[in-house]
C-alpha cells in the first residue's frame, strides 16, 4: 500500500535526522553547505527518495526540486540560520547565557522550517514507479554528485576534490538505510 503524503514526510524527516546524526555526517553535510552552497535538506530528501522509495532523480528533476524550494530556503531557512549563527559571536549582548537560550529557540524554529521544506520537497518528488532493484552506492553517489554540481554551478565554481570525501561519507551512511 502506498504511504500517505504525511507518512512520506514523516519518514523523510526521520531518515534525514537519522543519517545526519551518524558519525562524521554532520561535518560532511556542513562542509558541502559551507564550501559549495549545498542545500543539505534537499540532498537528504533526494537520498531518501533513492534509498527508501527507489526513485533516482535526473539532473533536470534535481533542478526542478531546487526551483520549488529555493524561495523557502532563501527567504526563511537561510535567514533563520544566519540569525542563529550570528548569535554565536555577537552582536552584544551575545554571546551570553541569555542569548544562548534565545539562540536555542531560533534553532528550534530553523528545524521546523527545514521540516516544512522536507514536506515541500517530498510533495514534489517525481511520481513514477520505483526502480525494481535497490539503489547501488554508485547510483547514489551519482545523484548526490548531481546535487552538489547544481549548487557549485550556481556559484560559478569548479568542483573541489575536497568535497568528494563528504559525498562518500553520506553515501556510506545512506547505504545502511537502503531497502
Amino acid at each position: 500500500m502506498k504511504p500517505s503524503p504525511s507518512e512520506l514526510e514523516a519518514d523523510g524527516w526521520a531518515f534525514a535526522l537519522d543519517v545526519y546524526a551518524r558519525p562524521g555526517i554532520a561535518d560532511g553535510c556542513l562542509s558541502l553547505q559551507n564550501e559549495a552552497g549545498v542545500d543539505v535538506m534537499m540532498l537528504l530528501v533526494i537520498a531518501f527518495a533513492a534509498a527508501r522509495l527507489r526513485i533516482l532523480l535526473t539532473f533536470a528533476e534535481v533542478g526542478e526540486l531546487d526551483q520549488a524550494c529555493r524561495p523557502w530556503r532563501e527567504q526563511i531557512v537561510w535567514p533563520l540560520r544566519a540569525i542563529r549563527s550570528g548569535l554565536k559571536s555577537g552582536p552584544m549582548p551575545a554571546p551570553s547565557t541569555d542569548t544562548e537560550q534565545f539562540r536555542s529557540k531560533i534553532k528550534t524554529v530553523e528545524l521546523a522550517a527545514e521540516r516544512l521544506q522536507t514536506r515541500l520537497l517530498i510533495e514534489r518528488l517525481p511520481q513514477r514507479p520505483p526502480k525494481p532493484d535497490a539503489v547501488t552506492a554508485e547510483e547514489l553517489r551519482t545523484i548526490l554528485g548531481c546535487v552538489v554540481s547544481l549548487f557549485i554551478d550556481k556559484r560559478g565554481k569548479t568542483p573541489d576534490a575536497e568535497l568528494f570525501p563528504s559525498i562518500d561519507k553520506i553515501v556510506d551512511a545512506v547505504m545502511q538505510e537502503v531497502r
